[in-house]
């Protein structure tokens, strides 16, 4: 049995974003996506998942851009490396940030199935362990395993293919972890290599060579509208380029000639 959930990250995190999220679901393979708490299209991303109830919704954890939840009026480190340099010196209670996200998502009657982080944050020792204790804490048992299955890197930068090497030493450390506070993973996850740089035609390859087992595909659809334009991320043109790869009537084909159970992680086999 081969099982694929193709999850959207960054719902919450502009409208056009959301718009885009929404449209690869209810158009193309997109099963699952994970909500920024703290983002500025929060409330606008409420309104869809409502509209939208089919749609496996998750926890994008935040810890990187953005406003802090558990510090209301303080920003949340602007890159990775200001994180790393604010945790060495105990800045952040990151147990009490997460709860805040967390807890906010609830309230809002959402029910998360899955947790990830923005910015893969949670491969850092300190935030895992927060994750884990999260993931325990609320039963939000699925947690995002980020390294890639081995898939052809064109296309993809030397620093992206570097930095992917350099996660995959973090897998057994990783594993354990998530093991210790009853975490899940799928068995295998694709998508980092490709982030901003992937066709219909590489999802058809993926799905013609999906191994065995569960497997997460990571992905950021948007809408190029005025405010993705303005936001704070590289990936502007490349969000519409992922949504037309993800709609494309190919991949559905592909996904059926090859018989993948697509689905979100609020339907994976435990």
């Amino acid at each position: 049995m081969r099982y694929l959930v193709v999850n959207a990250d960054d719902f919450g995190f502009t409208r056009d974003v959301n718009d885009g999220i929404v449209r690869a679901h209810r158009e193309g393979i997109l099963t699952s996506t994970t909500l920024m708490a703290n983002g500025d299209a929060f409330d606008h991303a409420l309104e869809l998942a409502a509209e939208t109830p089919a749609l496996d919704i998750g926890v994008h954890l935040q810890l990187v851009q953005g406003q802090s939840l558990s510090q209301p009026g303080c920003p949340l480190p602007s890159s990775v490396g200001a994180l790393i340099a604010d945790l060495l010196v105990g800045r952040w209670d990151l147990l009490k940030e997460f709860e805040a996200q967390v807890e906010k998502i609830l309230a809002a009657g959402i029910r998360p199935s899955h947790l990830d982080t923005h910015k893969h944050t949670h491969l850092l020792p300190s935030v895992l362990h927060a994750v884990a204790r999260i993931s325990e804490k609320y039963s939000i048992r699925w947690v995002r395993k980020p390294f890639d299955l081995p898939l052809s890197s064109l296309g993809a930068s030397w620093k992206t293919r570097a930095a992917s090497l350099l996660m995959a030493r973090f897998r057994p450390h990783f594993d354990n972890v998530l093991a210790r506070h009853g975490a899940r993973s799928t068995n295998h996850f694709a998508g980092f290599l490709w982030t901003g740089n992937f066709s219909a035609q590489d999802l058809v390859r993926l799905i013609d060579f999906l191994p065995v087992g569960s497997t997460e595909f990571m992905c950021h659809p948007g809408i190029l509208g005025e405010e993705l334009r303005a936001a704070p991320t590289r990936l502007k043109e490349s969000r519409e380029l992922e949504l037309q790869a993800l709609i494309d009537p190919s991949v559905r084909e592909a996904i059926s000639e090859n018989e993948i159970h697509l689905v979100g992680y609020n339907k994976l086999p435990r």
